[in-house]
């Protein structure tokens, strides 16, 4: 990680993965398995949304376009890496 994160991290429920904590952006769960991302004033940047597939959880990163929109960024094997994506 960069000098711009922490290697602190924060549980949000039991049995939950743990987030990385990043300067400037905020990971607020919505429901087991879908976290939303807001910067420091609260705009909503994208989701992480978790998802179990026979070989491991997966974590995908979808950054919002507008109200409606997104556009998966990625889907990675650690929830860190899908974070890293809204820096």
């Amino acid at each position: 990680m960069s000098t711009s994160a922490s290697t602190t991290a924060m549980c949000t429920s039991a049995g939950a993965p743990r987030l990385p904590v990043i300067r400037g952006l905020q990971f607020m769960p919505v429901k087991d398995g879908l976290w939303r991302v807001s910067n420091r004033s609260g705009m909503v940047l994208g989701h992480i949304e978790q998802s179990s597939e026979a070989d491991g959880d997966r974590f995908a990163a979808r950054r919002m376009i507008a109200a409606t929109r997104t556009m998966t960024l990625g889907s990675f094997w650690r929830i860190d890496d899908a974070a890293d994506c809204f820096r």
